[in-house]
């Protein structure tokens, strides 16, 4: 990992898809079940097309992939590709990167570690329970908890923890945009879906996060 030598962060705020795991291709089975129940609609999505699709706001990714639909039957057509998701996720047989839950553990007794992402609500719980690190995570905001942008979700949990220093590790030029926005600095996951100009930083694998500095007194609070 490039910079942040010497550097020390109370918190590291994570992305999930791209950056943590890659369940693209089971939310496209997911969506493609409850695409299948719709008579008006003859589609069949791919992994490879959401790729160029996560990290986005969910408005605009049903844009993108339905821009025949008006907006109600879009809202209509999310809500049940959505429910259809978090129902198989929680035991979904996504790629886990190399070393996730090692390194998930190892920086949860360093850093004070979140999750903030552009999804529905419900993904990240049930990314949490098919990966088994609840207990890694102090807190997690979504869009879809708030109807806010990735920028303003990382503000807001660093201010409802109290958060002075952290750092964001996300895959796409979104993230990195939202970090501009969140006024922090992000490490890029180059192994992800995105490319990103001008990282503050850079990760091959997870595990390069070990290289990060923690604050003196280690990491979260335990109750």
């Amino acid at each position: 990992m490039h910079n942040f030598s010497g550097v020390q962060f109370e918190a590291v705020i994570f992305d999930i898809d791209g950056t943590l795991w890659d369940s693209t291709e089971e939310v496209a089975k997911a969506w493609n079940e409850a695409i299948r129940r719709e008579p008006d609609i003859d589609r069949v999505l791919g992994g490879e097309e959401l790729k160029r699709e996560f990290g986005k706001m969910m408005e605009e990714i049903m844009d993108d992939l339905f821009p025949e639909l008006d907006p109600s039957r879009k809202e209509e057509l999310a809500v049940r590709m959505y429910a259809r998701e978090n129902e198989v996720m929680a035991s979904a047989p996504c790629r886990r990167y190399a070393g996730l839950e090692e390194t998930v553990r190892i920086l949860s007794e360093r850093f004070r570690l979140f999750i903030v992402s552009n999804c529905q609500s419900g993904y990240i719980e049930a990314f949490l329970k098919n990966t088994g690190l609840e207990d890694c995570i102090e807190d997690h905001l979504c869009s879809g908890d708030t109807g806010k942008p990735k920028g303003e979700n990382i503000r807001l949990i660093m201010q409802r923890h109290h958060i002075r220093s952290a750092v964001y590790v996300g895959d796409t030029q979104g993230d990195a945009d939202a970090c501009r926005e969140a006024g922090i600095p992000m490490i890029y996951a180059a192994y992800g879906f995105g490319k990103v100009k001008h990282p503050d930083a850079e990760i091959r694998e997870l595990r390069e996060l070990l290289k990060l500095s923690g604050p003196v007194g280690g990491g979260r609070e335990r109750g």
